[in-house]
């Protein structure tokens, strides 16, 4: 997990992060937290760094999603709506 944290924007594959908890992938997957796997966290913790980021400055939103390891806009909106409840920009708006 700390791994994650500190390298969210990063590609992280899962054989790199087992390889990082000296576990093989499966047991690493079985090992990780219950009801969320490796790349949920991942997601969720790219997002919640974008979250803080639009409250905070007046970035593009296209930078911030680019610069938290979403390399497509579309997706980051997607996933974005679907873990704050809005899209990027109304959250910025709304949290402001």
């Amino acid at each position: 997990m700390r791994r994650v944290e500190t390298a969210a924007q990063e590609e992280l594959t899962l054989s790199q992060l087992a390889r990082a908890a000296d576990l093989s992938p499966y047991h690493f997957l079985r090992m990780f937290l219950a009801g969320m796997t490796p790349h949920q966290f991942i997601l969720r913790t790219r997002l919640h760094r974008a979250a803080v980021r639009l409250r905070r400055s007046t970035d593009a939103i296209t930078a911030i999603a680019y610069e938290a390891g979403f390399n497509d806009l579309s997706t980051f909106n997607r996933r974005f709506r679907r873990l704050m409840g809005s899209s990027p920009g109304a959250y910025r708006a709304r949290e402001r």
